[in-house]
């Protein structure tokens, strides 16, 4: 009863001030026309024909044997791409927290492969793929003396997309295991147990259920992916791919909004299951923290053999990332090995470099902040008020997890080609840079607002009814109390959506126009006319600013973040009954 009541009260304080009331509709209207508005076009453009409503695209498109077959080819690879980066992840994820790693230089190399997937562009391991191992690669012919193989195709797709992801899965599974309470592993030793029987008795039943979550993001990733299938897929189409032939090829947007309805079906799925079952079952699996350190593994029969294979595998993704600058420094790739730096020259005096860096660049740094304050209101709106759209805005702002890139680039070119709704309202964004911005918020956006949430559920709520109390109205407590407690997440989400924003192309390889040159598109165009050196050096540079990003970030967050908790914010935490938490939060007991 008081619960509702002071829900009801929350809802009145809120229909009061205007500032708050204002915000929420704004977001609603911006969320709606920029998520549900192009997806809702692509349901409409495959139902509905010059007859009426008919499901006469759908049945064209089914007949299409290509179609069908990039359908099956899809899930096939999305499946083993699934299952092979969440074992590989276990693996490396059970080898940091369980075994003793004797040396700086592993640790050192375990971070640096889950760190290089994020600062580089998708398909740089396509390009490292190829030549290493391609017709003209370097260890087929000159180590092994194989002048036929062909790394185009399932195994390319999936050799790379699999080295590709699971870093991912590798950082998911790494949280879990560190939370599992190693007193409930050692009774199972104790008893006689084997480690054996109690990684498969105790520890796997704990951690199945974001066993299955990794496995459904890494899928939902693998499905999604267009640059890699592009590149290296050879004749093996997926879905991805087959959408974005049908509009720059066939010139057929109706079946091509068609397929990407398809599309969006599975990965709707798939991250139904993810988001509703599998996360529920890890929260209530896991939840708190483990009640004391863990007794590392030092046993050599144990500790080698796996230290050893991580090491090998892990060498050889930073091997395929080295190969990308060398690529650009070679005067032709398998052939001349001359040092030459013709391809980083040709870069900034033939192909548009500098306009390349500097369009990609600025809508990156313009879409950043947006996203991470964007972010922070919808954070701020879910965790922190009560009202009735409350629910609608946190699904919408989730969607964009679940929509491929190129199932959202479609519904863009659909949806605002004409205008909203073929009346030529917001027609003129299309073809501009301002469409670029909002694709790169839109798919930013779920990363920015979970972090968002994360940490504002940390934030008691007797810290801003203060604020309140004195007087001030929503955006200053929002401004001078909210944001300052959670601007760790604020930047870290800045840094994210500047990074995810400069690497991306999925969502933009359909809407970028011959006035804009991004990095990411020329890199992609380069790289299947087989001008490999130009692509290495585009690659190369892009890296170095990512990197150079996120370390610059890093820097800021431990200069200004929240974590730099003083002994005496420790000693008051102890003295109210609280546990004092290194991420400069405190959790009550």
């Amino acid at each position: 009863m008081a619960k509702d009541q002071s829900a009801a009260l929350d809802r009145k304080k809120l229909l009061g001030d205007p500032i708050m009331m204002t915000t929420i509709v704004v977001l609603i209207a911006l969320l709606t026309l920029f998520i549900l508005y192009p997806l809702a076009i692509l349901l409409v453009d495959s139902f509905i024909t010059d007859s009426g409503p008919s499901l006469a695209v759908f049945d064209r498109i089914f007949q299409m044997g290509s179609f069908t077959t990039a359908i099956t080819n899809t899930l096939a690879v999305g499946f083993l791409v699934g299952i092979c980066s969440a074992l590989v992840g276990l693996l490396f994820a059970y080898v940091e927290e369980y075994v003793q790693l004797k040396t700086k230089f592993m640790r050192g190399l375990f971070a640096l492969v889950s760190m290089l997937p994020v600062v580089s562009p998708p398909f740089v391991l396509s390009l490292s793929i190829i030549m290493l191992f391609g017709k003209a690669g370097i260890i087929t012919r000159y180590v092994l003396g194989i002048y036929d193989n062909n790394v185009y195709g399932f195994w390319g797709i999936f050799i790379v997309q699999t080295l590709t992801f699971f870093p991912v899965c590798y950082m998911m599974l790494k949280g879990l295991l560190r939370n599992i309470d190693p007193s409930l592993e050692e009774a199972s030793r104790d008893m006689g147990a084997s480690r054996w029987k109690v990684f498969t008795s105790v520890t796997l039943p704990l951690i199945a259920p974001g066993l299955g979550n990794a496995f459904l993001v890494t899928f939902i990733e693998s499905i999604a992916d267009f640059a890699n299938p592009m590149i290296i897929g050879g004749s093996y189409d997926t879905l991805a791919t087959t959408i974005y032939l049908q509009i720059t090829g066939a010139y057929d947007k109706q079946g091509a909004a068609a397929m990407a309805v398809v599309l969006l079906c599975i990965t709707l799925a798939m991250f139904a299951v993810q988001k509703y079952v599998l996360e529920a079952k890890s929260t209530a699996t896991l939840s708190g923290k483990a009640s004391r350190a863990r007794m590392l593994t030092t046993d050599n029969s144990v500790r080698i053999p796996l230290t050893l294979l991580c090491s090998v595998c892990a060498i050889f993704v930073v091997a395929m990332y080295i190969c990308v600058p060398f690529g650009a420094l070679f005067k032709t790739w398998g052939y001349d090995f001359t040092l030459t730096g013709k391809w980083f020259a040709q870069v900034f005096t033939k192909y548009h470099g500098l306009q390349a860096f500097g369009d990609s660049f600025l809508l990156s740094l313009i879409a950043a902040p947006i996203t991470a304050l964007l972010s922070m209101v919808i954070s701020y709106l879910v965790v922190k008020r009560d009202f009735h759209g409350r629910g609608f805005i946190e699904a919408v702002s989730m969607l964009a997890m679940a929509v491929p890139g190129t199932v959202l680039g479609v519904g863009y070119i659909r949806g605002f080609s004409g205008g909203l709704f073929h009346t030529g309202l917001l027609q003129g964004i299309y073809g501009t840079s301002a469409i670029l911005i909002i694709v790169f918020v839109v798919r930013s956006l779920p990363t920015g607002t979970r972090s968002g949430i994360s940490a504002l559920r940390q934030i008691d709520k007797s810290i801003e009814e203060s604020a309140y109390d004195m007087g001030a109205d929503s955006f200053t407590v929002f401004r001078t109390v909210t944001l300052p407690l959670i601007k760790e997440s604020f930047l870290s989400g800045l840094v994210t959506a500047f990074v995810r924003s400069i690497t991306a192309i999925s969502a933009i390889i359909l809407l970028v126009t011959p006035s804009t040159y991004l990095i990411t598109v020329q890199i992609n165009e380069f790289a299947e006319k087989g001008n490999y050196g130009i692509a290495c050096a585009f690659a190369t540079i892009l890296i170095m600013i990512t990197y150079g990003a996120v370390l610059i970030m890093n820097a800021v967050i431990r200069r200004f973040g929240t974590s730099r908790a003083t002994k005496a914010d420790k000693e008051a935490a102890e003295a109210i009954g609280t546990d004092y938490v290194e991420s400069g939060q405190v959790e009550e007991l």
